[in-house]
């Protein structure tokens, strides 16, 4: 997901020709190319367990974003996303808390430990939650699940969100929190020996991010890549924007007020925002060179707004050679379902396959 961007900025005044000018060099390259329409790979079927979330996204975010700033604000929803997977059972899990002291840095998160874990063998979760919310404990559903099927240690940190942070320090706390793992682990110093990254929603964009400048930066690239709903285009081009709108009832309440301004003021005003082009490669990975990229998994829901993040991704990414395969699941799932295992028997068949590919590198 992304942090909404304000529209009403000084932009406006600016003449506009130099807006034209400006938005065009923002925008990157035309990725039409990369369109397509991939297959159904699993359908949902209609079912209590759909209706029942589909209510509880409608409580989640529909509600809150129609009555105003103080339900609708960061620390509200932080607080509701913690809350949510507080209230679930993990049974024997074990959430070990962690501080990474790096560069100067310190950043927090915690390991979710499964029973007869190898400590060695280590899982990288960067959570999701438009770059302003969510939390080590926000997504204990999936660290429990990743856990559990791959008895890999898992480590989620928490890095530095938006609004109070910049963009670009939760980019480097998650650079700092991959060279950290290399040679930590949950048990102390030691190096890893096979190590996967995984991440959803705005954690799918870091995790793919991670992997171009791991490539790039001569560091030990990861043996395998999971990408739940990632976004990976911050100029909001894709198809889905407008196609999926009506379908989207996690994603609509933050986006639809976004996606109504002109690309010629909402380009440079995420820019201002951000301090970064939205098509530099650091936060827009499909902008990047795509070729010799680790095993990767994406998975995302036809019916959801970033359905053609994923799609232009892994089409350009396969053509220059990457090994990066992509399921699309249909029937209505929302954004980042397979975290939904308590409403979605879908949630843990769309686990199922992560873990069959994960097996084969890991």
């Amino acid at each position: 997901m992304f942090f909404l961007i304000p529209t009403t900025v000084a932009l406006i005044g600016l003449p506009y020709a130099y807006l034209k000018i400006r938005s065009k060099k923002l925008a990157g390259e035309d990725l039409t190319r990369f369109d397509s329409t991939p297959p159904i790979f699993a359908m949902a079927q209609p079912s209590e367990g759909l209706d029942n979330l589909n209510q509880y996204l409608h409580d989640m975010f529909v509600e809150p974003a129609q009555k105003g700033s103080k339900n609708a604000g960061w620390e509200s929803k932080r607080e509701r996303f913690d809350a949510a997977a507080m209230a679930r059972d993990y049974g024997d899990a074990e959430f070990r808390p962690e501080t990474i002291v790096f560069n100067g840095e310190e950043i927090t998160g915690s390991w979710t430990l499964v029973p007869g874990y190898d400590p060695d063998r280590r899982l990288l979760y960067m959570h999701g939650g438009a770059f302003s919310v969510g939390s080590d404990i926000s997504h204990r559903p999936l660290t429990v699940q990743l856990a559990r099927r791959t008895g890999m240690a898992v480590f989620a940190p928490n890095y530095r969100l938006m609004p109070e942070n910049s963009r670009r320090d939760g980019i480097n706390d998650t650079r700092d929190a991959y060279n950290w793992i290399l040679e930590n682990g949950p048990d102390g110093a030691a190096p890893v020996t096979k190590l996967a990254l995984a991440g959803d929603s705005a954690g799918g964009n870091l995790v793919l991010m991670l992997a171009n400048w791991a490539r790039k930066n001569a560091t030990r690239q990861p043996d395998a890549v999971v990408a739940f709903s990632p976004t990976t285009d911050a100029t909001l081009s894709s198809p889905s924007m407008k196609t999926n709108l009506a379908t989207d009832h996690m994603l609509r309440p933050m986006l639809a007020p976004i996606l109504k301004a002109p690309k010629i003021l909402l380009l440079p005003a995420m820019s201002r925002h951000y301090a970064m082009s939205p098509s530099d490669p650091e936060q827009s990975p499909i902008y990047d060179d795509l070729s010799n990229l680790p095993p990767t998994f994406v998975q995302a829901s036809a019916d959801e707004l970033l359905h053609d993040d994923a799609v232009r991704f892994v089409n350009k990414a396969k053509a220059a050679g990457s090994p990066v395969s992509f399921q699309s699941w249909g029937g209505g799932l929302p954004h980042v379902w397979q975290i939904f295992d308590d409403y979605l028997p879908e949630a843990s068949d769309a686990l199922d396959e992560v873990e069959a590919f994960l097996k084969e590198y890991i």
